[in-house]
């Protein structure tokens, strides 16, 4: 086993601590989300005692540890150099040191590369351990006021239209609140396909969580998207959570007499708008349905 050479020494809240040690292995540690009190004590003495922290971006790491008198040394691991700095972290690991993995904000392994080298660290023998915390996938959900009994983590959706629009399809049946994390310059674009392809579900659009500029703003999907669509702020970390589908959907039998009562007095477009609204289903599927009512109408 090599020695540590550095102090386990830290300092959270101006106390001078020494880091118990640790038994080799990785252990993955959550960081806060946003605002840096969101740190567990056990994770403040793990990244403390740890050989090495493994991190996406040490300059924003960097801040954490400064923030806590924290002198352990950073490397960084992320998608992009995962084939050079996974092996070298495993190497440390056969040499019986502790190495800590941390993402920018979060836990690690939630859209991020981690799990090849947790995979690699398995099939090697070594220890691998967690070590909680803060999750802007969960915060925004029970920040939601949507069902979370059961939810679904979706991630980043496409970012070109047609791959989103193929993907929001597929999830249009599963009978679960979505989770779904968006950038700011996408969000708008994101929610019209979301409402567009979902119907008006209740969401909420939750930016900024834990920081001084925290938006939690719930609303239906197509509301939100019209909201958006707007000079609204859109900086900043966002993530969407979507209601599950109605859990009574009307029949198709049902839609398509309100179809054809709402289309002998309106336009497709304004028809297709109520039933949708009425019932719950994407306005995709209501759309084509009235189309083709309307061939079969011989309109």
């Amino acid at each position: 086993m090599t020695e540590r050479t550095i102090s386990r020494r830290y300092a959270p809240f101006g106390a001078d601590i020494e880091a118990p040690a640790l038994e080799p292995g990785l252990y993955l540690v959550a960081t806060p989300i946003g605002n840096l009190g969101d740190i567990s004590l056990r994770a403040l003495a793990t990244l403390a005692a740890a050989d090495l922290i493994a991190c996406e971006d040490t300059r924003v790491t960097r801040k954490l540890t400064e923030r806590y008198g924290i002198a352990t040394p950073l490397t960084a691991y992320h998608e992009h150099n995962s084939d050079e700095a996974l092996p070298k972290i495993i190497v440390r690991l056969d040499n019986g040191q502790t190495v800590a993995l941390v993402s920018d904000a979060g836990t690690p392994l939630v859209s991020d590369p981690g799990y090849r080298l947790v995979r690699a660290a398995v099939e090697a023998g070594h220890n691998v351990t967690t070590v909680p915390g803060a999750s802007s996938a969960l915060a925004a959900l029970s920040l939601s006021g949507l069902p979370n009994d059961r939810f679904f983590f979706e991630g980043f959706l496409p970012p070109k239209q047609a791959a989103r629009q193929k993907r929001i399809a597929e999830l249009a049946s599963i009978p679960a609140t979505l989770i779904v994390f968006e950038t700011g310059p996408r969000l708008a674009a994101s929610l019209a396909d979301l409402a567009e392809g979902l119907g008006p579900r209740e969401a909420a659009v939750c930016r900024e969580l834990t920081k001084l500029h925290e938006e939690i703003r719930r609303a239906p999907l197509d509301t939100l998207a019209s909201h958006y669509a707007g000079d609204a702020e859109t900086r900043g970390e966002i993530v969407i959570v979507i209601a599950p589908p109605p859990e009574q959907q009307t029949d198709d039998s049902d839609i398509d007499a309100m179809l054809r009562e709402a289309l002998a007095r309106a336009s497709v477009k304004d028809a297709v708008g109520e039933v949708a609204s009425a019932t719950g289903r994407a306005r995709r599927d209501v759309y084509q349905r009235a189309l083709e009512l309307n061939k079969d109408r011989g309109d």
